[in-house]
């Protein structure tokens, strides 16, 4: 079983960056999911030429850092949540239809489609406030668990707006 995940990293981000399961950037979860391995396919792969149509296209949104909130067991877990923003919501929806044309299924699917509740968590003291504004600049699909590695995180593919011509 692989362990993947498409977020919007609103922190700055490297192509290939390996960092402690412990130490994200900041980032809005896009869709956590696990996906079986297939003979002969590179899922992820796979999964990128899907996502490269929906993830490009939502680049450049405009969002809006919303109240605080607890998530988790008893709200144990500070977040910000994000406005609603249709882009937002659409992005993830058609990351959902991707994920499950691949084999897919949602870690946690009580939150998905409608019910997505698109958030920042706060980490090590850093955090967005209320009324911050975050562009989409930086959507990235993450290895939850490299060569089985559960301790770390491995960024497989990020897209970003195309650099501006000189």
């Amino acid at each position: 079983m692989r362990n993947l995940i498409l977020v919007a990293f609103v922190e700055a981000v490297a192509d290939g960056l390996v960092f402690p399961r412990s130490d994200w950037p900041l980032h809005i979860t896009l869709l956590r999911f696990d996906v079986e391995p297939s003979d002969g396919v590179d899922v992820a792969a796979r999964l990128s030429e899907l996502v490269t149509a929906p993830a490009m296209g939502a680049l450049g949104a405009e969002l809006t850092v919303g109240p605080d909130a607890g998530f988790g067991h008893q709200g144990s877990i500070p977040v910000s949540l994000v406005e609603h923003h249709p882009l937002l919501q659409g992005l993830h929806e058609e990351l959902f239809e991707a994920m499950e044309s691949v084999g897919g299924r949602a870690a946690t699917p009580r939150y998905v489609m409608e019910n997505y509740r698109p958030h920042i968590s706060h980490h090590d003291g850093k955090r967005p406030k209320p009324g911050d504004a975050v562009v989409l600049d930086q959507i990235a699909l993450v290895d939850m668990a490299p060569e089985g590695n559960h301790t770390i995180r491995r960024i497989l593919k990020v897209w970003r707006p195309p650099a501006e011509p000189n």
